[in-house]
């Protein structure tokens, strides 16, 4: 069963520090109990990943995945890792711009930028050790096509599949979307959405949900947005609900997998009006029901 992410975050207000320096990573098989009491201060959080997990902490941990693991005895250490935090990111956390928008760490919250001459719209993001630091050219090329749909239509409600931090639910929030439903199937990935979301002061707008992407095909909205694994992004193309939308923002895709999209929607009464690729390897595909 589906269950909304209600997990608490911190207050928009607080004072906050650099992100963690280092990162215990252990890389277990199986998937821990939900029960599973984890101690010490250091725990930072728990990545499901099919029938593996990845728990993370901010210091030296043995003794405490020890535990884990004695109250886990079908699941097993397969390796750990140490690096630091911008190790783990790609490169150090810093402001950057994306069409409007100037993407901030809460630890720099007082940056500003001028974008064109105009006081750039600025996203207060803090990634923690999920994907989705905006750094990737799927997240900004969905930027893109974001701002495109919003200068010709007024968008009110909009989902966004596999939300990640929430980086793109955000964007839509401000660019005017009257309500977001902001899903990812990964806890961790929904509690960090959650927390990105409740420091820009956006949770009355934009709710965010645990669950598979495929078992909210229903909800009605004007705009899809999905930046999500395409085996994902098959099962909900194959349902007939997926196609009673106005507009469909769809990225992470190879090659082959943006042809197969295409030929989908061109099939569903879809018009491609944009479409974005970098390197030849990642595509954004923009369309709207004809």
């Amino acid at each position: 069963m589906n269950k909304l992410a209600c997990m608490m975050g911190k207050d928009p207000e607080e004072t906050f520090e650099s992100p963690y320096s280092q990162l215990y990573i252990y890389y277990i098989k199986g998937r821990l109990k939900p029960a599973t009491p984890v101690s010490g201060s250091g725990f930072i959080g728990n990545w499901e990943e099919s029938e593996y997990s990845f728990l993370f902490f901010s210091k030296p941990s043995a003794d405490e995945v020890a535990g884990i693991l004695n109250s886990n005895p079908e699941s097993t250490l397969l390796e750990e890792f140490h690096m630091t935090y911008d190790q783990w990111q790609g490169s150090k956390i810093e402001p950057f711009n994306v069409g409007r928008f100037y993407i901030v760490p809460p630890w720099q919250r007082n940056r500003r930028k001028k974008i064109r001459g105009l006081e750039a719209i600025t996203i207060l993001l803090d990634p923690g050790v999920v994907f989705g630091n905006g750094l990737h050219t799927s997240t900004r090329d969905c930027i893109k096509a974001l701002e495109m749909v919003f200068s010709r239509d007024h968008i009110k409600f909009a989902v966004d599949y596999g939300t990640g931090t929430g980086i793109l639910a955000l964007a839509a929030s401000l660019f005017g979307c009257g309500r977001i439903l902001a899903i990812d199937l990964n806890f961790l990935a929904a509690n960090t959405a959650l927390r990105n979301i409740r420091l820009n002061g956006l949770e009355n707008k934009i709710l965010v949900a645990q669950g598979r992407a495929e078992d909210f095909i229903d909800a009605a909205s004007d705009l899809v947005i999905a930046n999500i694994h395409y085996d994902v992004m098959k099962v909900m193309m194959g349902t007939r609900n997926f196609y009673n939308k106005k507009w469909f923002i769809l990225s992470g895709l190879l090659r082959s997998q943006a042809r197969a999209v295409k030929t989908d929607l061109s099939r569903n009464g879809i018009t491609i009006i944009n479409s974005w690729e970098c390197d030849g390897i990642w595509h954004t595909l923009l369309g709207k029901k004809d």
